[in-house]
C-alpha cells in the first residue's frame, strides 16, 4: 500500500517542549537503539562512507541523546577505523552527551550550544552524519543540508531507520506500553523520569507521536537521490537500502562525497 509522505510535526522538534520531556524521551530512543542492536544495520554504511570519502572526523548532526554512536564507535574501534566523532543538535541533550563523551575513551566529544544542520558552522569539517533524523526536515529544509554539504565539500551519508510502511507504523501504536516497561531498566533513574512517564505520561504520549509521524515523514531511496540531484555541484550520491541479519527493520541511506574522491 502506497502512503504518500506527510510533513507533520514532531512534538521533540517544538521549542515550547519542555527540555526534561525531550531528553527523557531521547533517552528512551537511545534504550530502543542499544536493546535491539540498530546500530548495526548503519556499521558498514557508515564504514563505507568513512574509507570512500577520505573523512578524518565524523560530525554527527541532530544528535539527539547519542542514539547509536556508542555502539558504533566501538564496532568502528575493533574494525581498525578509528576516526573522531562531534556530537551536535539544535536542542542538545547535555546530560546524555557528556556521558557519552566521559565514557568514550576519548572517540567522542561534543558541542554543547545549539548547531543548526543546515548551517554547520565552518570549523566543524568532516563527513556529516544523520542517524533516524534527517525525515524531520522538509523536502526544502533537506536540499537545503545537501546543498550546504556541497557546498562547503564535506560528505555527507544519512541513515534512517523509519519506513513509511503499514508494517512499521502499527506496531508503534504499542509505544506507550513499551515506554513504561522499559523506564526501569533505563539509567538514571530519576524522579523526573518516573513523574513524567507514570504520573503524567507526556513521555509515552511524545514517544508514540513522534514514533509514528517519523515513519509518515520517511523518505525513501528514490526521494532521496532526487533530493541530492537537486543539490547540485560535483557529487557522487548513492541511495539504497540494508539489513542486518537477526535485526529488526532495514535501513534507508544516502551517502555523497566529491566526484574525485575514491
Amino acid at each position: 500500500m502506497h502512503i504518500p509522505r506527510l510533513q507533520l510535526f514532531e512534538l521533540e522538534d517544538q521549542s515550547w517542549l519542555p527540555t526534561v520531556v525531550r531528553d527523557l524521551a531521547t533517552d528512551y530512543l537511545r534504550w530502543v537503539e542499544e536493546r535491539f542492536h540498530l546500530h548495526l544495520h548503519a556499521l558498514p554504511v557508515l564504514a563505507r562512507a568513512i574509507e570512500e570519502s577520505g573523512a578524518t572526523r565524523v560530525v554527527d548532526l541532530c544528535s539527539g541523546g547519542a542514539g547509536p554512536i556508542p555502539e558504533l564507535t566501538g564496532e568502528l574501534h575493533e574494525r581498525g577505523i578509528d576516526v573522531p566523532f562531534v556530537l551536535t543538535d539544535l536542542y542538545p541533550n547535555v546530560e546524555a552527551l557528556d556521558a557519552m563523551q566521559r565514557t568514550s575513551d576519548g572517540r567522542v566529544t561534543y558541542v554543547g550550544e545549539p548547531v543548526d544542520a543546515r548551517a554547520v558552522p565552518a570549523e566543524l569539517e568532516g563527513l556529516r552524519t544523520f542517524f533516524n533524523a534527517f525525515h524531520h526536515f522538509g523536502p526544502r529544509d533537506a536540499s537545503a543540508i545537501l546543498r550546504a554539504a556541497v557546498d562547503d565539500g564535506q560528505p555527507i551519508a544519512i541513515m534512517e531507520i523509519p519506513e513509511r510502511s503499514l508494517r512499521s507504523i502499527l506496531p508503534l501504536l504499542l509505544t506507550p506500553l513499551v515506554v513504561w516497561l522499559a523506564t526501569p531498566l533505563i539509567r538514571p533513574m530519576t524522579w523526573r523520569r518516573l513523574l513524567f512517564t507514570y504520573l503524567l505520561p507526556a513521555v509515552p504520549l511524545v514517544c508514540v507521536w513522534d514514533g509514528v509521524v517519523s515513519q509518515l515523514r520517511a523518505y525513501r531511496p528514490d526521494e532521496l537521490l532526487a533530493l541530492a540531484e537537486a543539490a547540485g555541484g560535483s557529487y557522487r550520491w548513492d541511495a539504497g537500502t540494508h539489513s542486518a541479519e537477526g535485526v529488526p527493520g532495514a535501513l534507508t541511506y544516502l551517502i555523497g562525497r566529491p566526484a574525485g574522491e575514491a
